[in-house]
């Protein structure tokens, strides 16, 4: 049934197969256009939904968008949470809001996040992102559905890639058992996921032929013949006693002759002159400049937000701004791809990829030695499985590393962490990239932001967070070749300042002590870095610990403490959590007296371990702490640098709050 007026009873608008042709054209076209005023995102898999989009949401499902809340209303599942551009899309022609708040995508402080967020956009029926789950919430909707005897359907639109995931099994096991007629998938086979062609990645055809023999009806379809599309659904209508499998036959990238079929396309948008070339393919005549422009005005405001949060210094302090104190950038996760291309002649070495293998850069393991890729395999997107392969491998004998997102790895794993893992004391060393609100616009799903909680409770776990890339070389390569047992190692995914040298003394288990000895042409150089088992007090005023990229701004946060108010701060470098070095924050107690944690992590996951060492740790003194990091909350679609100033992580929310912490320890 077509959109509804739900209070009157009737249709508001009937569309015909070729109308529907027309807006599946039309919402391509807006779909770019907000994925070109982003910057980033997914176009390849947003155009290949797209006509199932516009038959759903123009056609097939009953909803009333100004009445999103409507309990009869039919409900539409995202589990493949990426493709949220097409999704807002179906909404915005739908009526729910105005097409231009599309331009918003991935702006902070919106509601069109990089992954669905339910609690920010009507329409929405579920937030998702982490792959593999939308088909269960469909089934407990569907069951709710049958046992209150309402007659809405569910619909969950899944990815070809994602049945790689094996929660989605269960789910169809449960469907079939509870017999859910009023359920009806969509499998988006398009065949291609981030690393290449599905069936290279890990096979998972014929899907058809699985979903019958798991108790479903399956129907499968022409993705971008639009009558075929309405018929399927038909169809799908009038079967019974099954729930019912749809799988679309799409081209990734469809209707645009430059992506189709290119896996590169996955996690990539259109520039402004292949966005404009795109609408004259798509035969879509839009002003381009004005949505961009639309979509500026909103990040000015944006801009204009943070800047007028964030704390004010006689001058300018952030990265690069200043003559001197310049900082190379680089992301932590090259540190890790290093490690590995450099250690691919160590045969024990085993790499596991869970369908992100180029954006970690494990996949520098083979890339300039094709012969090792015997020892690299693609585990699909199947991350509990593949952490307990890698124990296997490490059963064996081997040294198995198996990298994936940070939040999947320590969260949807955490079981498999545990139990397979730890409790076996197996040599698994597991890379969680993409730590902290750093990520920036995927937002919440994929920002981790509680994985310090999640391993370094783990008996046997080793767990270390790198300041920046060459530290993150130098730990790998320490932490997977000369330490047996476990590892945990997180890194970024942002560009990040290189503040250590190969030669800046480092050690596992013990932090470095880091000191501002003033203003140098560059950066690294304005700083001495000693082991903390080595350092001797300099009288400093308080002690900043943290780890990671944080470090960085810990170590900006220093300077602008001596430049400005002659503040003394000793920095300590926390690059191994687990072992923590305990003993040198209670030496920083005694000696400073007072203590503050700074973590791009929800508030506790350093600070708590620093809180503990204090309070346990027989000071004899009162001993000033705090904490800054993430309150309590999700993350943010947002750009990397906005982020990490939004959530009051940067070297001026730290500044600020050490001089209130001196000042009052003072009175």
């Amino acid at each position: 049934m077509p959109i509804m007026d739900s209070k009157k009873g009737k249709i508001v608008k009937e569309y015909s197969i070729e109308e529907l042709k027309k807006q599946a054209a039309e919402m391509r076209a807006w779909n770019l256009a907000s994925l070109c005023a982003a910057g980033s995102g997914h176009s390849g898999g947003t155009l290949s939904i797209m006509d199932i989009t516009a038959a759903l949401y123009l056609k097939i499902i009953n909803h009333d968008p100004k009445n999103p809340d409507w309990d009869e209303r039919d409900r539409v599942i995202w589990s493949t949470g990426h493709k949220a551009p097409a999704l807002y899309t179906g909404l915005a022609f739908s009526g729910y809001f105005g097409k231009k708040e599309c331009l918003k995508l991935r702006k902070l402080w919106g509601s069109f996040e990089g992954h669905p967020n339910r609690l920010k956009l009507k329409g929405v029926e579920a937030s998702s992102g982490s792959l593999g789950q939308g088909l269960s919430i469909a089934v407990g909707s569907a069951i709710r559905a049958k046992a209150d005897k309402k007659n809405y359907r569910v619909f969950c639109i899944m990815g070809d890639g994602e049945q790689q995931e094996g929660q989605v099994w269960e789910a169809a096991l449960e469907a079939a058992h509870f017999k859910l007629d009023n359920l009806i998938g969509i499998i988006d086979e398009n065949q291609l996921q981030i690393d290449g062609f599905v069936k290279d990645i890990m096979n998972v055809f014929p899907l058809a032929d699985k979903y019958r023999a798991f108790g479903w009806h399956v129907i499968e379809t022409d993705g971008h013949d639009m009558a075929q599309i309405v018929d399927a659904f038909k169809k799908a209508f009038s079967l019974k006693e099954k729930p019912i499998m749809i799988i679309a036959k799409t081209v990734k990238g469809k209707g645009v002759s430059f992506m189709e079929n290119i896996a590169g396309w996955h996690g990539k948008v259109p520039s402004i002159e292949e966005t404009k070339k795109a609408f004259a393919e798509l035969k879509v005549n839009l002003n381009l400049e004005e949505l961009l422009d639309y979509a500026q005005d909103y990040q000015k405001e944006v801009e204009k937000k943070i800047e007028k949060s964030m704390p004010k210094f006689s001058k300018d302090y952030w990265w690069n701004k200043q003559a001197n104190m310049k900082a190379k950038m680089e992301p932590t996760r090259m540190g890790f791809g290093n490690c590995l291309q450099k250690k691919g002649d160590d045969k024990r070495l085993f790499c596991l990829g869970a369908d992100t293998a180029s954006s970690i850069r494990i996949s520098g393991f083979y890339e300039k030695n094709p012969e090792r890729k015997e020892r690299w395999c693609s585990m699909g997107i199947s991350e509990q499985s593949g952490t307990c392969v890698a124990a296997g491998l490490a059963k064996e004998g081997k040294i198995s590393v198996f990298g994936t997102y940070a939040t999947f790895a320590s969260g949807r794993a955490l079981d498999q962490l545990r139990t397979t893992v730890c409790y076996n004391n197996y040599n698994v060393k597991i890379a969680g990239a993409h730590g902290g609100v750093s990520v920036g616009p995927d937002g919440a799903t994929h920002q981790a932001l509680e994985d310090f909680f999640q391993t370094c409770s783990l008996p046997n776990m080793k767990v270390i967070a790198p300041a920046d890339s060459i530290e993150t070389e130098r730990l790998c390569n320490t932490c997977f070749f000369e330490i047996d047992g476990p590892v945990y190692a997180r890194f970024a995914r942002e560009a990040t300042p290189i503040v250590t040298t190969p030669d800046t003394p480092l050690k596992f288990g013990t932090a470095n002590i880091i000191r501002y000895k003033g203003e140098k042409e560059n950066f690294a150089d304005a700083f001495e870095t000693t082991l903390a088992t080595e350092y001797k007090s300099q009288g400093e005023d308080i002690a900043i610990v943290s780890n990671g990229p944080e470090t960085a701004e810990a170590m900006r946060a220093a300077w602008i403490l001596k430049e400005e108010f002659g503040i003394e701060t000793r920095i300590i470098n926390m690059h191994t959590m687990k072992p923590f070095d305990k003993e040198t924050i209670i030496k920083a107690a005694k000696e400073c007296g007072t203590i503050l944690t700074a973590e791009e992590h929800q508030i506790g996951g350093i600070g708590n371990y620093v809180a503990s060492a204090i309070l346990l740790g027989n000071i004899g003194k009162p001993v000033a702490f705090d904490m800054i990091g993430v309150k309590d909350e999700f993350g943010l679609s947002g750009a990397p640098w906005e982020l990490v100033k939004a959530f009051g992580l940067t070297a001026e929310h730290i500044a600020e709050k050490a001089k209130k912490m001196i000042k009052s320890a003072k009175i």
